[in-house]
């Protein structure tokens, strides 16, 4: 069992920035890839972004690619996600998920936080 906490959603302008942070427990999650989803109100949850285990490689979608930044620290085991830019459109609660592989599918993740609001306003 995995267990994934997010933390760092808050309210900012338009421009402004976010540090999120999702901090795994149980089983060590350096074997895992660790992806970050997004839901906004009545809308799908959908993916962001990607890290494989070892943070050789990451994958964007292309509506945050030059915004967001993910890292990983698995001495840590604790992932980011640092967001720029931020539009009123990147208004959702955001999602930490653990894989198996580096998949942009929800149905890939095995394990995933409870989530953390990010409000962007205009």
């Amino acid at each position: 069992q995995v267990q994934l906490v997010e933390s760092g959603g808050g309210l900012v302008q338009a421009g402004g920035s976010l540090r999120l942070s999702c901090v795994a427990s149980g089983r060590t999650v350096s074997a895992y890839a660790m992806g970050w989803f997004r839901q906004a109100p009545g809308k799908e949850r959908e993916f962001v972004v990607v890290i494989s285990w070892s943070g050789g490689r990451t994958y964007y979608a292309d509506s945050v690619k030059g915004r967001f930044t993910i890292s990983r620290d698995n001495a840590k085991n604790t992932v980011y996600l640092q967001m720029n830019s931020l539009k009123p459109e990147d208004t959702a609660v955001y999602y930490c998920a653990a894989g198996v592989s580096d998949s942009f599918r929800r149905t890939e993740y095995d394990y995933w936080g409870q989530g953390t609001q990010g409000t962007v306003s205009s």
